[in-house]
């Protein structure tokens, strides 16, 4: 159980955002009962709590994780996907994840972050935009946007940072799942556990040793591990409204229906 700090626990429809700071380890944590996807409101609330933590004077390193024992983060709420109606409300969805890409790469704190199952779409994005992240053997990731009638446009410049043009162009292309192994090999995982318990006690002795380093050497480092990505605000901006005008198109509203029947 998380204890809040003043900026506290906020439920947001039948999802929560959860904030700590501990012993200089800050906590951010989403729930959501749909396989933890990601209604516009959480996005904006995650993204809101990495910029207030990377602030607080009492934050040293941010833990990035979701609750629960099943998927990570099943990306995009397909609920709110379907009630889009014009250009300009896709594009504020979709910017809901360039606000999470950018919280995280302005963040002058470290970001770790816990996979603990599934990752699919704008969660691959999250995790590929963490600085460091632990995940266990169940944990494969997939880019499903094509096979919605999407793209992976906004998390795309994270996860090509983070693999390469080839990977990510090989994941986008197939969207088919990829193991733990497949990520730990091309970087998008730091480090693979053997299972939950192992991942806590990696995670928590990791944390506490960044949380003791020179708080200055680490921004410095953070900034520079980012490099030649000032352009990013823009450049999401204009993949946010790619996005929101395909969400429209009859091809994109037949696939996502028949996503939700298989």
């Amino acid at each position: 159980m998380l204890t809040p700090t003043p900026s506290g626990t906020q439920a947001i429809g039948s999802g929560v955002v959860t904030c700590s700071i501990t012993e200089g380890i800050a906590t951010v944590s989403f729930y959501h009962p749909k396989s933890n996807s990601l209604p516009a409101v959480i996005l904006n609330d995650i993204a809101n709590r990495i910029s207030a933590v990377s602030k607080h004077p009492a934050c040293r390193v941010v833990v990035v994780r979701s609750e629960g024992a099943g998927t990570f983060c099943a990306g995009a709420s397909f609920d709110e996907l379907k009630q889009i109606d014009s250009p300009e409300a896709g594009k504020e969805f979709f910017m809901g994840f360039a606000r999470v890409i950018l919280a995280m790469r302005r963040c002058t704190k470290p970001i770790i972050t816990r996979v603990q199952g599934k990752v699919v779409g704008g969660g691959v994005g999250i995790v590929a935009a963490s600085d460091y992240a632990l995940a266990v053997p169940e944990a494969p990731m997939r880019l499903s946007e094509l096979a919605v009638g999407l793209g992976p446009f906004v998390v795309g410049p994270a996860i090509e940072r983070k693999i390469g043009a080839g990977a990510f162009s090989a994941m986008a292309l197939d969207a088919d799942w990829r193991d733990s192994a497949w990520c730990l090999t091309h970087g998008l995982y730091t480090r693979v556990c053997d299972n939950l318990q192992a991942l806590d006690q990696v995670l928590g002795t990791l944390a506490h040793r960044i949380a003791a380093f020179n708080p200055e050497a680490i921004s410095q480092l953070k900034s520079a591990l980012w490099h030649d990505t000032d352009s990013w605000d823009q450049l999401l901006e204009d993949r946010a409204a790619m996005s929101g005008k395909l969400v429209l198109s009859d091809f994109t509203r037949n696939a996502i229906a028949a996503f939700e029947k298989r």
